[in-house]
């Protein structure tokens, strides 16, 4: 077996970060009061995170682009109807590409309903003046009920999936998000990873935090 590098640095940051800012925004959710400033904060983080997720699926290591997230309808048929008891990805498999675009795509809805809500009490999305109240409204409803739930449903889901890959398969998928790299018994292609890689990362996720800023400053700056 040879160890091969699947998930950059990058890559591992942006999951672990992520994981911290959902397990913050949902603390800081249900605390309320004060602890509000922290959520739109938090928000305003993973917004960040995400849009660099977008970018680094074009620019970053082999294993963590787009091109490897194959959840179309035919490899997902292909994947649930193979006839190999354990089929072994080095990336995700059909079902974990499709769950990273599901919760991708999910906490991006979460974070825009997030800007466009209000509480009617002390907190308010910074683009609440931009739309309309019926769609704040919609915003809002969404965003404290049907989005938190699927989003904890889907975090719930992706540990569980953990949990079996380690008992039943004996694959460690934490290991492999922490170190970045997988055993393999043939050659494979290696993730770019070095410090070139890290700069790139860096401006792209200062880009995408400096149209964060933008974006969240439009309320504000329209009449």
């Amino acid at each position: 077996m040879i160890q091969v590098r699947i998930w950059d640095l990058p890559t591992r940051i942006f999951h672990w970060s992520l994981a911290l800012l959902i397990i913050a925004m949902v603390v800081t959710g249900n605390v309320g009061g004060n602890a509000m400033v922290w959520h739109f904060r938090c928000g305003y983080a993973i917004a960040s995170l995400l849009i660099f997720r977008v970018l680094w699926g074009f620019t970053g290591g082999h294993w963590s682009r787009w091109p490897q997230l194959r959840c179309t309808p035919s490899a997902l048929l292909q994947y649930f109807s193979s006839k190999t008891k354990s089929p072994h990805f080095l990336g995700h498999n059909p079902v974990g590409s499709l769950s990273v675009l599901a919760m991708l795509g999910l906490l991006s809805l979460q974070v825009g309903t997030g800007l466009f809500s209000d509480d009617e009490i002390s907190n308010a999305g910074p683009l609440v003046s931009l739309v309309s109240e019926s769609y704040v409204n919609l915003a809002t409803y969404w965003h404290k009920s049907f989005g938190k739930t699927i989003i904890l449903i889907l975090v719930v889901t992706h540990i569980l999936a953990i949990a079996w890959y380690f008992f039943k398969k004996k694959e460690n998928l934490t290991r492999a998000m922490l170190i970045g790299d997988k055993p393999s018994s043939d050659a494979a292609i290696s993730s770019k990873d070095s410090p070139i890689d890290w700069l790139k990362a860096f401006v792209l996720l200062l880009v995408s935090a400096g149209l964060v800023y933008v974006l969240i400053n439009l309320g504000s700056s329209t009449p």
